[in-house]
């Protein structure tokens, strides 16, 4: 009658978990396909649908879901500072494009690219630096 109820131990997720293939493939998918739909949506600007705004579309997409993806299983190789400048650098450009098929000048697409890229480079460098300890290990909790 004096039994043990202890909670037996919860198993650590293994890598072939939902998260991680959400995280692996399907995140970037979806990210690339609305990126592309929105690329292709603002080229349009009241005309009718052309196969270069489909092409352009699907290689915006493909690009953008493929450069997430990669930086999304090497980054963490990488040191903090060019891990987030890898992602700033990659969100700036993809603004930057996106504003630039809307007809503006190359500079103020430029601007706008830098600015969300320096944006996301330090709140990426910010995050990366609270949760790393300084040999870049994720920080213990």
């Amino acid at each position: 009658m004096a039994a043990h109820a202890a909670v037996p131990a919860r198993r650590r997720a293994s890598a072939t978990s939902s998260t991680s293939r959400t995280y692996g493939w399907v995140l970037p998918a979806i990210l690339g396909v609305f990126y592309g739909w929105y690329a292709a949506f603002i080229a349009k600007s009241g005309s009718p649908v052309s196969w270069g705004q489909f092409w352009l579309g699907l290689i915006s997409a493909v690009v953008l879901a493929t450069a997430v993806y990669g930086l999304h299983r090497v980054g963490h190789r990488l040191p903090r500072e060019l891990h987030a400048a890898a992602w700033g650098s990659l969100a700036g450009i993809a603004v930057g494009f996106l504003y630039s098929l809307s007809d503006v000048s190359i500079l103020s697409a430029t601007v706008l690219g830098l600015i969300i890229g320096a944006g996301v480079t330090a709140g990426a460098f910010y995050l990366y630096y609270t949760h790393e300890d300084a040999a870049g290990r994720p920080a213990p909790y």
